[in-house]
């Protein structure tokens, strides 16, 4: 939507893999992105970047006013007003049009200008200069299921990227080689959404990517859950017996721990940044002692044959994954939504009842409580004049909860919340992963 030049001249083109196999989709890496905080704005563009800087604003819940919208008070106090302001100046634009036709004359040289007829023939605009932005360039984005360019971390073949297309159907995969580079890719517009997992049902919570959620300011718009499907590869004709080490994700190696013990590959572990990537090594390097942990479409993409299948240790193994997006969506009460909160205060964990219980008394249901160190205080000092000083860790708390922002009790729970917290910040209000779900196929 917006027309911005980058000052420090990044390619984007330099953005992905110098070589990449027949048929892969380029990788976005992290030592080739660079975000600069200098940016020039294209004059005929100034509008349209205002309204994009206005639809990135944190989400944070005051409840001292009413909310001020996506798109500022000046235009209208919702998505909606804003949209009806377009279409109403676009049709007074078709009107315009409509008019000089149904006016007859030389149609080359009558021209509307302002609401005025003219006969001076206007100069053409060059085709090397900007486009000016049109309702099209201004509409929301494409609904789930439409093609988006959309950003996870690995390489094909990885769970992440089955994630990404079972949260968004015939999409263009990008594969970011860390969460970082995921994060920033869908910041700087090379992806217009991003799938990262958060939580795996044996491994617990990915902590890295909390704390991403709150160092960046993009929105969960979505969710997904993803049974996990391990399998033992290892290149053509390799027998089990020759084996000397397996390598795979750390999570991955753990799930499978059991099972590998149990196939008698009392071998070597050793832990790589994802489970494809350790698909992809062995095949790059014909190393014939080694086996990887991956899933069967690892072992399609790289070349590799499928020794043993469904080796998790529990069938019941999920992995939950959160839709990213640089605009929040609007609220709905009509199926199922959670919210994503995190909140910190200055007496530590002291008031972590009080939080918890303005859900309770609403009868509102948690799904997910995490704490994380609170980096810009990490630890609180308490002076006692007969005792000492006494040290006590700060904490940021991030909150499932199963209801909606446009739901009443969601909005009293969260102005009651506030009252006890110095900082409160809405991640996301989306829609909860409704799908079937049965154990890994194979077991």
């Amino acid at each position: 939507m917006q027309s911005l030049t980058s000052s420090s001249g990044i390619n984007l083109k330099s953005l992905t893999r110098a070589s990449s196999p027949p048929g892969f989709t380029h990788r976005v890496g992290s030592n080739r992105l660079a975000v600069q905080c200098a940016f020039r704005f294209d004059s005929a563009n100034a509008n349209g970047a205002a309204a994009a800087a206005a639809a990135n604003s944190s989400s944070t819940v005051n409840t001292n006013s009413a909310p001020s919208g996506y798109f500022g008070g000046h235009i209208g106090a919702t998505r909606a007003d804003w949209q009806s302001s377009c279409s109403i100046l676009a049709s007074k634009v078709v009107s315009q049009q409509q008019d000089v036709q149904k006016s007859g004359g030389d149609a080359g040289n009558i021209t509307a200008v302002n609401g005025h007829m003219t006969t001076l023939d206007l100069v053409p605009i060059e085709s090397s200069l900007p486009k000016p932005l049109t309702i099209t360039d201004l509409s929301p984005a494409p609904m789930h299921g439409s093609t988006l360019r959309v950003a996870y971390q690995g390489v094909p073949g990885a769970y992440s990227e089955a994630a990404a297309g079972k949260a968004y159907p015939n999409c263009e995969a990008i594969p970011c080689d860390q969460f970082e580079v995921a994060f920033q890719a869908v910041e700087l517009w090379i992806a217009d959404r991003a799938v990262l997992p958060v939580e795996n049902s044996l491994g617990g919570s990915i902590h890295r990517n909390y704390d991403l959620l709150l160092r960046h300011r993009l929105h969960i718009v979505g969710e997904v859950q993803l049974p996990v499907h391990h399998c033992l590869l290892a290149l053509p004709g390799v027998r089990k017996e020759y084996l000397t080490r397996v390598i795979s994700h750390p999570q991955a190696l753990a799930q499978c721990e059991l099972t590998l013990t149990k196939l008698g590959l009392n071998v070597a572990r050793e832990a790589v940044d994802d489970t494809a990537g350790a698909a992809e090594y062995i095949a790059a390097n014909n190393l014939r002692d080694t086996a990887a942990i991956a899933s069967a479409r690892a072992a399609e993409l790289y070349g590799l044959h499928v020794l043993e299948e469904g080796i998790q240790d529990d069938s019941s193994n999920v992995t939950r994954f959160v839709m990213l997006a640089r605009e929040p969506i609007i609220p709905r009460t009509d199926r199922p939504f959670k919210t994503s909160i995190v909140f910190a205060h200055d007496k530590g964990t002291s008031v972590l009842f009080k939080v918890l219980s303005a859900f309770a008394f609403r009868n509102i249901s948690l799904t997910k409580i995490e704490s994380r160190p609170h980096r810009n205080r990490p630890i609180r000092l308490v002076d006692d004049e007969n005792v000492g000083t006494a040290k006590h860790f700060e904490y940021m708390f991030y909150v499932d909860f199963e209801a909606s922002m446009a739901d009443v009790r969601a909005q009293n729970a969260l102005a009651e919340v506030q009252e006890f917290t110095s900082f409160l910040r809405v991640l996301g209000s989306y829609p909860m992963d409704m799908t079937p779900w049965s154990p890994s196929r194979g077991d």
